[in-house]
């Protein structure tokens, strides 16, 4: 019976070795890789969804390093979130909270789940800018209570 050259990723440590063998394989950027490629990104992710629930970062930090990984810029989630480059700014920046939809298309370009951004996350809004401390959290909620 023939070993297989790569299986379901079962520890941490056969996870690290598999991030290491894909990181290799796509710096050598030659075609007839590309079947071993996909697989081991196909087991990764695979591991990812299962043991990374990203509840230990915001949902912006996680954009920012998710961007990092891709090799994106801001400009390029214009055209993937379908928003002008001034929203995408304020979204970065924290000051505008990420809508369903956004959520929804940043889930779906990332291959994670919604809930990794579909979390509260502290905003700035000129309501506390004259309050250092003070900040808002990305919600619907009446700040300015029955005034």
């Amino acid at each position: 019976m023939k070993t297989l050259k790569y299986t379901i990723i079962k520890n941490q440590k056969q996870y690290n070795q598999y991030c290491d063998i894909l990181e290799d394989l796509v710096d050598q950027s030659k075609v007839e890789l590309q079947d071993e490629i996909d697989l081991l990104a196909l087991l990764i992710e695979k591991w990812d969804q299962e043991h990374h629930s990203f509840q230990d970062i915001d949902p912006i930090e996680l954009l920012k390093a998710l961007m990092v990984e891709h090799h994106l810029k801001a400009k390029d989630l214009v055209d993937i979130l379908n928003l002008s480059k001034g929203m995408v700014s304020k979204i970065l920046n924290y000051q505008k909270g990420l809508s369903k939809d956004t959520i929804r298309k940043l889930a779906n370009y990332f291959k994670v789940s919604q809930e990794a951004f579909n979390r509260p996350y502290k905003l700035i809004h000129e309501v506390n800018r004259k309050f250092p401390h003070a900040s808002l959290m990305n919600s619907r909620k009446n700040i300015m209570g029955n005034v």
